[in-house]
């Protein structure tokens, strides 16, 4: 079956407008936006213009960006810190800004977050081995994003193994 065509947009205000309204609905990392503007054809020039535009009128805002994707990831889905931080380094965000994202997440929530998954996870596992039951739970916490100290000493505190 045929791809469907992509429509290429040559007129910079058209571009705007349609920027404009994909930038409404949610917030957008700044190379996010660029990556679409390229997508839709337009020009180094007209897409710089665009970003400009975009930044003036606040439709773009990379703290603000980087504050609801943090929030949304951890709240939503649980990430941990490394892996909320990959995902705005991927999304081309400034490592400050970055940083100072990280930073809302409050270090009580966090652990608890922490805690409430392993603690889900502790049930699903049937290896009657502690050694095992340590080592899965530590790797299931690390592929969530979350720092190999941090699991290791909610492992030993809470007898979840």
């Amino acid at each position: 079956m045929d791809e469907p065509r992509k429509i290429k947009i040559t007129d910079e205000k058209v571009a705007l407008a349609k920027a404009e309204h994909y930038c409404t609905y949610q917030d957008r990392a700044q190379q996010e936006m660029r990556d679409k503007l390229y997508e839709w054809g337009l020009w180094p020039d007209a897409v710089e213009n665009i970003i400009v535009r975009l930044i003036e009128d606040n439709f773009l805002n990379e703290k603000r960006f980087a504050d609801a994707y943090t929030r949304g990831k951890f709240n939503q889905k649980g990430w941990g810190k490394i892996k909320i931080k990959q995902g705005l380094q991927l999304k081309r965000v400034p490592p400050v800004l970055i940083k100072k994202a990280l930073l809302t997440i409050d270090l009580d929530d966090y652990i608890a977050t922490l805690k409430n998954i392993l603690e889900k996870k502790a049930r699903t596992l049937t290896d009657s081995n502690a050694i095992k039951r340590r080592y899965k739970l530590q790797q299931y916490a690390y592929s969530r994003g979350y720092e190999p100290e941090l699991a290791a000493e909610i492992l030993k505190t809470n007898e979840l193994q």
